[in-house]
């Protein structure tokens, strides 16, 4: 089986391109803005861009698209860039998995629910209740649509080793690390089901070399909220300097609406792969927290 990994310099991306080649898998991880190591160049806006990388001569059996817009209030505001980046794109990669006769895999997420009875299962009806939810859940529909036998997976609140270290949870101890006092101004009242990327490559993985179809959605063990998620990581770290604000989201008043009770339930993948454990933030933590008192020992 060959992969190609479009937005691999990103969270979920960079994570399957280093597992799946632990597991030699023969892939490919692409990158647009922000070249990672072991990435080549590809526009997913423009096929014909005569830098990308020639994915027909490396003819891959599956696209795996994690390439998107992800800033969620930005996304509000530019509305044109948010359907080009998340609607357009796919509709490329569909095209590009057609002529191919590639399987394609959508990454989604829980923001196609409008949060109010979450978490939610695979048969749960879609309410998108922000400009990011809509384009997510215009993009998987095209997915799902456009070959029986492409995937859809559903993630939220995906953590884990990057190069760049962006995502929520590897921020905050890397500025703990670095000693900084932290303000956290977090919403006490948005619930979700937080991720390891790790786990999310664990799990594709699996489903690819099953040869699965259909809309998985794909959470943790854990169901909390961002002041309960912060708490979590900080009491790995008890000299840390930080001053908690427990906020609700009319407080906050951000410009994209959020899912209250948002989460994923990962009820079809269970069933399926029974003995498949999910890592915890947790066992995250304590292990991140572990490797930095080592370093700071060297």
């Amino acid at each position: 089986m060959k992969v190609l990994i479009i937005g691999a310099s990103g969270l979920v991306g960079s994570n399957c391109l280093r597992y799946f080649k632990q597991k030699e898998i023969e892939c490919v991880g692409t990158y647009f803005s922000y070249e990672a190591k072991n990435t080549v160049f590809f526009d997913t806006l423009n096929l014909q861009n005569h830098d990308n990388f020639d994915v027909a001569g490396f003819k891959p059996d599956v696209i795996l698209h994690c390439g998107a817009l992800t800033h969620v209030d930005y996304c509000e505001h530019h509305e044109a860039e948010s359907h080009e980046k998340t609607v357009y794109s796919t509709n490329n990669m569909i095209a590009l998995a057609k002529e191919l006769n590639a399987k394609l895999v959508f990454i989604s997420t829980d923001y196609i629910f409008d949060g109010v009875n979450g978490p939610y299962d695979e048969e749960a009806t879609p309410n998108a209740i922000s400009i990011y939810g809509k384009h997510k859940l215009e993009a998987e529909l095209a997915v799902i649509a456009a070959d029986s036998n492409n995937i859809v997976i559903r993630i939220t609140n995906v953590y884990g080793d990057e190069e760049r270290g962006k995502n929520f949870v590897s921020r905050i101890i890397e500025q703990v690390f670095e000693q900084q006092k932290l303000t956290l101004r977090l919403p006490v009242d948005q619930y979700a089901t937080p991720i390891n990327a790790f786990d999310i490559a664990r799990c594709l993985y699996l489903l690819l070399t099953d040869r699965k179809s259909g809309v998985y959605n794909i959470a943790g063990t854990d169901y909390m909220n961002r002041v309960q998620l912060a708490l979590t990581i900080l009491k790995y770290f008890p000299d840390a300097s930080y001053e908690l604000i427990p906020l609700t989201t009319e407080q906050i008043n951000a410009p994209a609406a959020r899912p209250l009770q948002g989460g994923l339930k990962n009820k079809k993948f269970m069933s399926e792969y029974p003995d498949f454990r999910f890592s915890t933030v947790d066992d995250y933590v304590s292990y991140k927290s572990i490797m930095l008192e080592d370093m700071e020992g060297e």
